[in-house]
């Protein structure tokens, strides 16, 4: 069995953590979902993006997301693969040492990462998207192509890959983005 870490913090965004963990659980994969300074049992707050013909998303309050790691014990050696949801955890996460040695451990050991809307910002933070190909939400796009990274706007409900790195700008992604994130991941899909 493939193992799997997510990286979260309080407000996530609800649909880009609920819906990654559960349909990769689903299809057989361990996912420990993991956040600094907790430990499994404990839980994050989210939030839900959504899109209501606003110059931006709006935020509601989502749900308490329980945790089923302890940040403190992972060793990034143990899993296959890399799960970076976005919200507003990244723009905090990415200001801890130990997630972006984690990152970059993925990065390094070309591991699969899939990330989406903002995590975008951790990957930049870790510095790992120099000459990428990368997608976010479109207001990460500054910092992707900062980093070094080529950013790619696409379509909400697209998703990019460059190698083993998997983006897409935001949840309306998740049938391409978790599709093609399980292919990296050497799964096969057939209908």
């Amino acid at each position: 069995m493939k193992r799997l870490l997510m990286l979260v913090g309080d407000y996530v965004e609800d649909y880009e953590v609920m819906v990654p963990f559960q349909a990769l659980m689903a299809v057989g994969y361990e996912v420990h979902a993991v956040c600094p300074d907790k430990k499994a049992g404990e839980f994050v707050r989210t939030a839900i993006h959504d899109f209501e013909g606003d110059q931006t998303y709006s935020e509601k309050p989502g749900h308490n997301f329980t945790l089923n790691a302890t940040f403190a014990s992972v060793k990034p050696s143990d899993y296959d693969g890399l799960v970076v949801p976005g919200g507003r955890a990244p723009e905090y996460l990415r200001l801890n040492e130990d997630v972006l040695k984690i990152v970059r451990h993925f990065a390094e050991a070309d591991k699969p990462i899939a990330a989406i809307c903002h995590g975008a910002q951790i990957l930049a933070a870790a510095d790992i998207l120099e000459g990428k190909e990368c997608s976010a939400y479109p207001a990460c796009g500054p910092e992707v192509t900062n980093a070094g990274g080529k950013f790619q706007s696409i379509e909400a409900n697209e998703a990019h890959v460059d190698g083993k790195l998997v983006t897409a700008p935001a949840w309306p992604a998740h049938p391409a983005w978790i599709a093609r994130f399980l292919e990296v991941m050497g799964a096969k899909i057939s209908l």
